[in-house]
Parts: C-alpha cells; sequence; structure tokens
C-alpha cells in the first residue's frame, strides 16, 4: 500500500446495504417501542405521536435518537441499541448490489467502517454479504466516544479525535456516506466526501432519520460533496476526483 493511496472511511446503512428495504422499518418500530416503555414508566405521554415526536426532535437535535434518551431519560446506551436492533431474521432482510466485495477490491488504499449502528449489528452485516475482510478497522457507534460519551457523526469533534487517534491525514481520508450532513463536517476538517445516493428514496428512510438526505437523490451535489454517484461500484471511475 502506497504513501499516497487514498484512507476510505465508509458508513454502512444505507451506503454499502440498503437498509431502507426492511431493516429501517424494523429499526423504527422497535425505538418507537422501546420509547414508549421508557416514557410510560415515567408517567410521560406516550402515544404514537408523542413518541414519534419525541424520537424525531431528538435525531434532529443529536444527530441520533439514542442522544437524545441517554441525556434527557438516563437510558443505558447498550440496553437502547440492543432493542433498536432486535431482529427475527437478520440476514434476510439485506439487500446490497452484486459484486460490491470485488468493486470494493479494487478500490486502492486502506478501508474503515464508520458507522452510527452498533458493533454487533455491522458485524453481522459485513459478513453476511462478504465484506468484513475489506476493512482494516470497526469503527461503531460505541467506538464514538469523547471524554466518555458517544459522540456519533456528524460530531466534528469525534472524527477530529478520530483522525488524531489513528494517525490519519484528513487530506488523504474519503467519507463514503449516504447522509449529507455526516459528509459537510468531513469536509469541513479536510476530508473528501463522496455521496452514495442509490438507497435514499424510500419513504421509510426519510421516517426513520428525518432530515438524513432521503429524498436528495434527486438534488444538485451540495459544494461540500466531492463526488455524488449512485453506488460505491461507481466509485472507482471518480478516483481522480478524490485525490
Amino acid at each position: 500500500m502506497s504513501r499516497n493511496d487514498p484512507i476510505w472511511l465508509f458508513d454502512l446503512d444505507n451506503t454499502l446495504h440498503d437498509a431502507s428495504h426492511a431493516i429501517f422499518p424494523a429499526i423504527n418500530l422497535n425505538m418507537n417501542a422501546y420509547i414508549a416503555q421508557v416514557l410510560r414508566e415515567r408517567g410521560l405521554p406516550c402515544d404514537a405521536d408523542a413518541v414519534n415526536a419525541e424520537r424525531i426532535s431528538y435525531w434532529r437535535r443529536y444527530g441520533a435518537t439514542l442522544l437524545g434518551m441517554v441525556n434527557h431519560h438516563q437510558v443505558k446506551p447498550d440496553d437502547f441499541l440492543r432493542e433498536a436492533h432486535r431482529f427475527d431474521n437478520l440476514t434476510a432482510m439485506i439487500r446490497t448490489e452484486r459484486g460490491l466485495a470485488r468493486l470494493l477490491h479494487k478500490l486502492p488504499g486502506r478501508k474503515i467502517l464508520l458507522t452510527n449502528a452498533p458493533r454487533r449489528y455491522a458485524h453481522d452485516v459485513l459478513r453476511h454479504i462478504g465484506l468484513h475482510r475489506h476493512f482494516a478497522r470497526h469503527v461503531p457507534i460505541e467506538a464514538m466516544r469523547v471524554h466518555g460519551r458517544i459522540r456519533p457523526k456528524p460530531s466534528r469533534l469525534m472524527l477530529r479525535r478520530l483522525l488524531a487517534r489513528e494517525k490519519l491525514p484528513a487530506a488523504r481520508c474519503i467519507l463514503v456516506e449516504d447522509t449529507v450532513v455526516n459528509l459537510k463536517a468531513a469536509r469541513e476538517l479536510g476530508l473528501r466526501t463522496a455521496w452514495i445516493t442509490q438507497y435514499l428514496a424510500p419513504e421509510v428512510a426519510r421516517h426513520v432519520h428525518p432530515g438524513s438526505g432521503a429524498t436528495a437523490a434527486a438534488t444538485k451535489r451540495p459544494i461540500y460533496v466531492d463526488v455524488k454517484v449512485k453506488s460505491v461500484g461507481q466509485l472507482f471511475r471518480q478516483l481522480h476526483r478524490l485525490r
């Protein structure tokens, strides 16, 4: 591996696989059930409208519903993540583009998984789609801590600490994401950015992650996005624009 090769930071959901098809709707239901339980135990309104409002407002304020539940209701992060990612048959829910392992192998440089999803879930998804061998490092949400507190994407402080800890030169790093707010934060720190759009259209994606750019596939490329592509498979042809 050359010292000039890029360092790829890959998101997972709706980047390496289609989470909008079945996984996000399941997470949505799981989150709602858990939030309703927490609100009920605290004597707070826990009807469907109240639960949805709570989930959406925390996502918009903190970038992750988890942080709102931790900060305002003192839930344990591990409990929330476990309940939100409880599936009867995860492997049956996973969809991804054909030949993805081969496409990743073509991309020069080191590859790191950087996902706001929990460790166990990310591990299971990568193994099922045969990508685990392609990543030198996994950074799930549990590892995104600053001063002992979880700070997921788009936290600039977390990204800055990650680059320093892993000795990653920002100018060589490329964040590959479906979520434009995360790309914007990375670009402000000097990373290159690639926006994956093929899984963003379904209504369920916007419902689970409001503000995530779920309908943005039809919009123009923002100035902080270096490359806008439909799929990971198109990245190789855009390498000259990412270096």
